[in-house]
């Protein structure tokens, strides 16, 4: 499947029809940004936002830095997906937001540090609290960001957390 990042569309399938970002869509295979086509991908990234146009906007703005894209709507259905693959989930950075339906962002972190613990979690949220992301840091969350994020922000804060798990892998 090849797939297409533009400004027009979220992403287009081979058959070349649009394809509207779903729950856990993944883009696999080979990804062409721009004029440049790939095999290579950055890295595997998991999207928990409650918000539909968060998960596109930061699933488009990661698919063109060279990532794969999961994504969830809320902490239930990441929850979920983490536990429906019996050999072990697999991604390389989790992007969660703080207020959820079903599961809150802290149950959902809770549960990623017991089940995922070396995967870094970085914290998207639209509301700050200072007191909150000093008890996230404590519990392991590696980058903390305010709605809405540049894209060459959430790129670097994606880098830098991969990087340094690398490094510490």
């Amino acid at each position: 499947m090849e797939v297409a990042v533009n400004q027009e569309e979220l992403y287009t399938g081979s058959s070349g029809t649009a394809k509207q970002v779903g729950p856990l869509d993944q883009v696999r295979d080979h990804v062409t940004v721009g004029a440049v086509r790939t095999s290579m991908l950055m890295g595997r990234v998991l999207i928990v936002d409650d918000e539909e146009h968060v998960r596109t906007t930061v699933g488009l703005a990661l698919k063109q830095g060279g990532y794969e894209v999961l994504a969830a709507a809320d902490g239930e259905e990441a929850i979920a997906a983490i536990q429906s693959y019996p050999a072990g989930f697999s991604v390389h950075a989790i992007i969660c937001d703080i207020d959820l339906p079903k599961v809150n962002g802290n149950e959902l972190i809770a549960f990623i540090r017991a089940t995922l613990p070396s995967v870094p979690i970085i914290v998207l949220t639209g509301h700050p609290d200072v007191q909150g992301a000093a008890s996230l840091f404590k519990q392991g969350v590696v980058d903390y960001l305010i709605k809405p994020a540049q894209a060459q922000t959430l790129l670097d804060a994606v880098r830098r957390a991969i990087g340094e798990q690398a490094l510490l892998g």
